[in-house]
């Protein structure tokens, strides 16, 4: 994978004095793309904890745990920056493809089809 040099950012962003924001640069050599259907949150008074798992039965009764597979620390800023991130890519994709229902018993039908 390429090194990406900079983040997707606006052109000649600026912070809230006005000042030229600086530019963040991240390496993504040695990323690893996970799947999960399963997140928990827990946290203390100075950190959020996330862990992320795939759960075998998403749309039954548990009989077996749900295994961990990776876990995400960080303090509250990083958080609520995060949060209003994932805010904005959900908006957009609403924008484009329609509202998401959460409700999984809204989006399945007996039969396994999904409702139209």
């Amino acid at each position: 994978m390429a090194k990406d040099k900079s983040a997707s950012a606006p052109a000649n962003p600026t912070d809230a004095k006005g000042q030229p924001a600086p530019q963040i640069s991240f390496d993504s050599d040695r990323i690893a793309a996970l799947y999960s259907n399963f997140a928990r949150v827990t946290g203390s008074p100075e950190e959020l904890i996330i862990d992320f798992g795939l759960n075998p039965q998403p749309f039954g009764g548990q009989s077996e745990a749900v295994p961990i597979s990776q876990r995400i620390v960080m303090n509250y800023y990083t958080a609520k920056r995060f949060l209003g991130a994932l805010q904005m890519a959900v908006q957009r994709h609403e924008q484009a493809f329609g509202v998401l229902e959460t409700d999984v018993n809204k989006r399945v039908v007996s039969g396994g089809a999904p409702k139209k």
